[in-house]
């Protein structure tokens, strides 16, 4: 009986047991799950949806996805076609599938968007609603070979100095209203008002939606939202031309976005790629991206808002993807107050973006962004730097040398830790490793190997700590210092190779940089080896050849 009431105890305690976290690496990716699907189709034709490009089909299409969702869910069909539609909302079940030849378009009429409570750059905000969203939905994909154009030239602003003549001609002929000094056209009154003014979307307590009416076009929605669903696709499909963000994925878990081009002109603010907020589970795969902003950006949230969600961007595999124009090709914030783990890129990309692997925060964003994996990045004309760390975004950092008073670290003191970056080549960028942290909060264990960088500029290291570069090749073509190190510890550079017209080799700077090893690297081709300011002296780095 004892042992009976035993084995009865210990099994009804394991029903109890929390499984550990899984520990992910490159032999263990994270995976995501795959919506499925009834073979039942409904033809938005048969719901009386006109593909003549004038005729609005709002009512049309929403009520095939109605329908089939309730009916068991199924193959809402957009055939062959230029499709005139505005806000459409998606239903759990429902694969809205855009055949090739299909053009979903959405309407330039501002009224067919009412305003709705979103969020916007990890705050809650009033929004326009967006052209295709979903909420709290299970089971949900859009595929196909079509294109979902969001007709974001209506909805944004832009400089005169962005536009050929030709096309300011033609945006001033399209209607909307100029600035005073004539360098910037708005859509409306309503944009150029809360453009001029520094208004914005942000949902302050107390107010109600219509508080915000007499900025409503300013408020652009981004084309694509899911909120809160599990088991979401995007496949096959062009996303193009949305009014702000291009995919907007919001605590989703088991996400995958498969073979889509998503596409924005290069002057398009705000004109982001994918942004993947606070989602968990998450495969994107064999995409092109071509954008006006961030190319493929995690985020989690902003400033104590994100914190207090506290949902992570997590468990994510993102592979065999390009990305052209936009400012940065894999990007992790700013908005990542809730934090970002278990990242891994592979076999990608990045042509001509301002910036190759970016990680950006700033002071009062908290967060802690850690455990990211990235190899076998290629990477050609890069604008900025090609590999890129900073905690002073839309911030001014102090002056080399500035005394600063020393914040408290709290919980709004963002963390950048424990990266492992191996095997990138970039052809062409002004820098190519840049490293910034806080002088309360070091940018720390980074450790970056297998690295060829054909840059104006070599490496700058800003208050970091346990930094490791092995096996780095710099051909730099500046005669200032290959590496320039300022008040950061434990920097361990094991295997550079530099050009011949380096003039200086390593730069240390500041009276806290100490710690600092350099093995199997040839100083003789440097005129000067070493050279120490600011209180930095030859105690702070040792040489072994």
């Amino acid at each position: 009986m004892k042992t009976i009431k035993v084995f009865i105890l210990f099994f009804i305690s394991a029903l109890f047991v929390v499984p550990a976290a899984a520990q992910y690496s490159w032999d263990n990716l994270p995976t995501a799950k795959l919506p499925v699907f009834k073979k039942d189709t409904f033809d938005v034709k048969d719901y009386g949806a006109i593909a003549d490009g004038t005729t609005l089909n709002t009512n049309s299409i929403n009520n095939a996805i109605a329908d089939c969702s309730k009916k068991g869910g199924g193959v809402v069909l957009i055939p062959e076609g230029l499709w005139l539609t505005g806000p459409l909302v998606l239903k759990s079940n429902v694969n809205l599938h855009i055949k090739s030849a299909a053009i979903l378009q959405y309407t330039s009429d501002f009224n067919q968007y009412p305003l709705v409570i979103g969020t916007y750059e990890g705050r809650r905000s009033a929004r326009n609603q967006s052209p295709l969203s979903g909420e709290n939905l299970v089971n949900v994909a859009v595929t196909g070979k079509g294109i979902i154009d969001g007709n974001g030239d209506v909805w944004r602003m832009v400089g005169k100095d962005r536009l050929t003549e030709k096309q300011w001609t033609n945006k001033i002929a399209s209607g909307g209203v100029v600035s005073a000094d004539g360098k910037t056209w708005y859509p409306s009154v309503k944009t150029k008002k809360a453009h001029e003014e520094k208004l914005n979307g942000v949902f302050e307590k107390g107010n109600t939606l219509k508080d915000y009416e007499s900025i409503k076009d300013y408020l652009r929605p981004n084309l694509v939202v899911f909120t809160n669903c599990k088991k979401v696709l995007l496949e096959g499909v062009t996303f193009q031309n949305s009014p702000a963000w291009n995919l907007h994925p919001f605590q989703c878990e088991d996400l995958t976005v498969k073979n889509v081009m998503v596409k924005n002109p290069e002057y398009a603010q705000n004109g982001d790629g994918i942004d993947i907020e606070s989602c968990k589970n998450v495969l994107i795969e064999g995409c092109i991206f071509d954008v006006g902003d961030d190319g493929i950006c995690i985020k989690s949230g902003k400033d104590e808002e994100g914190r207090k969600r506290g949902k992570p961007t997590e468990n994510v595999v993102i592979r065999n993807s390009t990305v052209y124009k936009g400012h940065g090709g894999f990007v992790i914030g700013s908005e990542m107050s809730g934090g970002a783990r278990n990242i891994f890129v592979y076999n990608c990309s990045f042509m001509g973006t301002d910036k190759g692997l970016r990680f950006k925060t700033a002071r009062g964003r908290g967060g802690m962004v850690e455990k990211i994996y990235c190899k076998d990045i290629f990477m050609k004309n890069i604008v900025d730097e090609a590999i890129y760390f900073d905690m002073y975004y839309f911030t001014k950092p102090p002056k080399p040398g500035e005394k600063v008073e020393m914040p408290v670290v709290s919980e709004a003191t963002p963390r950048f830790q424990n990266f492992e970056i191996s095997n990138i080549v970039c052809d062409g960028a002004k820098k190519g490793i840049f490293i910034r942290g806080l002088p309360e909060m070091a940018v720390k264990n980074i450790r970056i190997s297998n690295v060829v960088l054909n840059t104006d500029k070599g490496v700058e290291i800003i208050e970091a700590a346990g930094i490791q570069l092995s096996h780095l090749v710099l051909t730099n073509k500046s005669t200032e210092p290959v590496i320039y190190i300022e008040n950061s510890t434990g920097i361990a550079i094991d295997g550079l190779e530099y050009s011949d017209v380096s003039a200086l080799l390593f730069n240390i700077y500041g009276e806290r940089s100490k710690g600092i090893s350099i093995t199997n690297t040839n100083t003789v081709k440097a005129k000067h080896v070493t050279r120490f300011e600011n209180g930095a002296d030859n105690r702070a780095i040792t040489i072994i050849n």
